[in-house]
């Protein structure tokens, strides 16, 4: 059995609107990234497209499983303290349509608490290469909204696929 292991992290603000809709994390690529050591969050994607910026483009929250088999994902998620009745999280396989759809799992509708909103999130599914996941976010704060951390953490078993 080997484990295939990403761990991202964000320390950037990422101002989130309130829209009504979820936003995908977005991560830092290289020396700013936590572990990558079996190339699951590049700049450059399995389906070719390259990433420009990182803190700008979308894909830059798209983790690709190095291989097929039974993942732990998980998550922490720090919003700024605000005037919220609701923020939300979710996992998703394929979160841009590039491997088929969208396939939402562990969604989480949370009332904040006072002051700052620190949630924390784990969910078991099956993997695939060709399908990447994303860690997204929504909150109904009237404005937009600042994530100021996050991370987002990939654990594969080879050995269940």
């Amino acid at each position: 059995m080997a484990l295939h292991i990403c761990s991202l992290i964000r320390d950037l603000d990422q101002t989130v609107p309130d829209d009504g809709a979820y936003h995908i994390v977005r991560f830092p690529f290289g020396d700013e990234e936590s572990y990558d050591a079996h190339g699951m969050h590049q700049v450059r994607q399995p389906d070719g497209h390259v990433v420009e910026d990182w803190d700008e483009d979308a894909r830059s929250g798209l983790v690709w499983p190095s291989v097929s088999g039974w993942a732990s994902l998980i998550a922490m998620v720090q919003w700024e303290a605000g005037n919220y009745s609701e923020l939300r999280d979710r996992f998703v396989r394929d979160p841009l349509g590039l491997a088929g759809g969208a396939d939402s799992t562990a969604t989480d509708h949370r009332v904040p608490g006072p002051g700052m909103q620190c949630f924390t999130k784990h969910h078991e599914i099956f993997v695939d290469p060709d399908t990447p996941l994303a860690l997204k976010v929504a909150h109904n704060a009237g404005a937009g909204a600042r994530l100021v951390h996050a991370q987002f953490k990939l654990a594969i078993d080879d050995d269940v696929a």
